[in-house]
């Protein structure tokens, strides 16, 4: 840096900058959270059928299915900080909106609107830790980054079963708009302005580039390179199954007859224990441990933790079931931080980065649209659960496949240093 600051308090002031992001993608996934609560409730006061349940769980994804690699292609045009601003104050509109909804589609709509924030807020994010932080830094920071989902859904997991039933879930969606609109306001005070991109930009316009003539290059190095499109199914074969198991445990156990404190701590353990994979593969990168092998075994405890969990073998161990939960969620969390570190790594250049990141989250998105509503089409059609583990058996056995391809892609295409 020529900037003239001690390099001691910039260090430390970027480090917390990109925790403030980190914080920004958990607010972020509040929102996403804050259904699978109240999915009871709703169910009651809306009339919502197991399908539509399911839609709406998913429906949050569906921006991110549709515009996450537009989103991510326009964010360096745009501006990091400023694009992630954007979203917390949408997720705030939209949440705010969504707690007047009157009807199931009034509710889905704003759902939708929701998904477009939370793009907004999740993808500039990895490139903007990478431009705060050194390279020391970025592995761990990354597997951080790739618990925000969890993070955000335990907490709605464990606080809904005691806010819902005193307050219901309009003040429910109230506070998480609050929540976003409060998060947008510290990051606008404590993340810098993208002075890189600033610099990048102007470098650019002096040398006659337009930005215009960029982005189709970007989108075309991002799409020919074989690295995006794993790290994209990759991680739609993971979302689409976490989401499906842990989004409808409250429903679970709420008709298996768990209530109140007990099943807001079970199912918000469940969740919260992917965190610890998470920031487990940040760990185990940075001692080169190899990134495609963190992702075979990820998939590996998902299938094992899905028949333990679900299989009628187990019909009579309530607490081996529950086991079988807990390593589906822990060890599946392996896989998003690897493939946050991935998605940087396998980028075909440094201004790909987002472009890439969106990319991996539009297979994010596509994953968790399809997953819980084809799970509670299975469980709708054998009349329970018990054949959810073949359908989350599929999808470990085509990441594990996938796996493999990152391997090969890996050793062929050595990361830039």
């Amino acid at each position: 840096m020529n900037l003239p600051v001690s390099p001691t308090v910039d260090a430390t002031h970027s480090l917390s900058a990109a925790y403030v992001l980190i914080f920004s993608g958990m607010v972020a996934a509040l929102q996403i959270g804050k259904l699978p609560p109240a999915l009871p409730e709703l169910s009651q006061a809306l009339g919502l059928s197991l399908m539509q349940a399911g839609f709406l769980l998913s429906l949050v994804q569906l921006a991110g299915m549709t515009l996450a690699l537009a989103v991510g292609l326009s964010a360096d045009g745009f501006g990091l900080k400023r694009s992630m601003l954007a979203g917390l104050l949408l997720l705030g509109l939209a949440s705010a909106m969504g707690a007047m909804a009157q009807s199931t589609t009034s509710l889905m709509f704003w759902r939708a609107v929701e998904g477009i924030g939370f793009l907004g807020v999740t993808l500039p994010a990895p490139g903007l830790i990478r431009k705060l932080v050194d390279e020391q830094q970025l592995r761990k920071l990354l597997g951080y980054w790739g618990a925000y989902m969890p993070a955000g859904t335990a907490l709605t997991l464990l606080l809904g079963p005691l806010w819902l039933p005193e307050f219901g879930w309009r003040t429910w969606w109230l506070l998480f708009a609050f929540l976003s609109w409060a998060m947008a306001f510290i990051l606008w005070r404590v993340v810098p302005v993208d002075q890189k991109r600033l610099i990048e930009s102007s470098s650019q316009a002096g040398s006659g580039l337009s930005q215009k003539v960029a982005w189709p290059q970007r989108l075309r190095e991002t799409l020919t390179a074989p690295g995006p499109w794993w790290v994209a199914l990759c991680f739609a074969m993971y979302s689409g199954q976490w989401l499906a198991v842990v989004g409808f445990l409250p429903s679970i156990y709420t008709q298996a007859g768990l209530s109140g404190a007990t099943l807001g701590v079970l199912t918000a353990l469940a969740a919260a224990v992917n965190m610890v994979g998470n920031m487990s593969s940040g760990r185990l990168l940075q001692k080169d441990i190899h990134p495609s092998a963190l992702i075979a075994w990820g998939f590996l405890a998902m299938g094992v933790g899905a028949i333990l969990a679900f299989s009628e073998l187990t019909q009579a161990s309530p607490w081996v079931r529950y086991g079988g939960v807990l390593l589906f969620s822990s060890c599946g969390g392996l896989i998003p931080g690897t493939l946050f570190s991935l998605a940087v790594r396998l980028a075909p250049h440094e201004r790909n980065v987002s472009t890439t990141v969106g990319w991996m989250q539009q297979g994010s998105a596509a994953g968790q649209f399809a997953g819980p509503p084809a799970v509670a089409w299975l469980a709708s059609q054998v009349g329970g659960w018990q054949w959810t583990w073949l359908a989350t058996g599929w999808c470990c056995l085509i990441g594990w496949v996938l796996s493999m391809m990152i391997a090969r892609t890996l050793k062929l295409h050595a990361p830039t240093p």
